[in-house]
């Protein structure tokens, strides 16, 4: 059973079942008193793509996601939505270092040819995490 439990997020084709399931997991394995903090790491808009784009995108797409996460949060017992910029998988063991983790519950998809069994973050989480992680595939 886990204390501090993350469990990143990233939203798109099929993510209500990813989301169902990583939340199912994590709870499962929590303590009674446990905190789980959902994560969804915002990655930075290409500079190519930034003039097509209205100019309080960024701003407007935080505000549409953290509403998203603090859904999912309040059904969650000791669950936490939390919002955050960088590269997705460094950012995720960024975050997992600097604060009391002791289990990551991240979702496996759509992998390419360089990662036949994992998607590019899960496989970065998982061979570089100081803490459990849980993959669902």
């Amino acid at each position: 059973m886990y204390k501090n439990i993350l469990v990143p997020l990233a939203f798109g084709e099929d993510s209500d079942a990813r989301i169902k399931s990583a939340t199912a997991v994590a709870q499962r394995l929590a303590t009674e008193d446990a905190r789980i903090t959902f994560l969804h790491v915002m990655e930075q808009v290409p500079g190519y793509a930034v003039s097509y784009l209205p100019a309080d995108y960024t701003a407007q797409a935080r505000l549409a996601i953290e509403s998203e996460l603090n859904d999912i949060a309040a059904v969650v017992p000791g669950g936490v939505g939390l919002v955050v910029s960088g590269h997705s998988g460094r950012t995720i063991l960024d975050w997992a270092a600097d604060n009391p983790v002791d289990l990551i519950v991240i979702a496996s998809h759509l992998p390419g040819m360089q990662d036949l069994l994992l998607g590019s973050t899960a496989a970065q989480v998982v061979r570089h995490a100081q803490c459990a992680v849980h993959v669902l595939r």
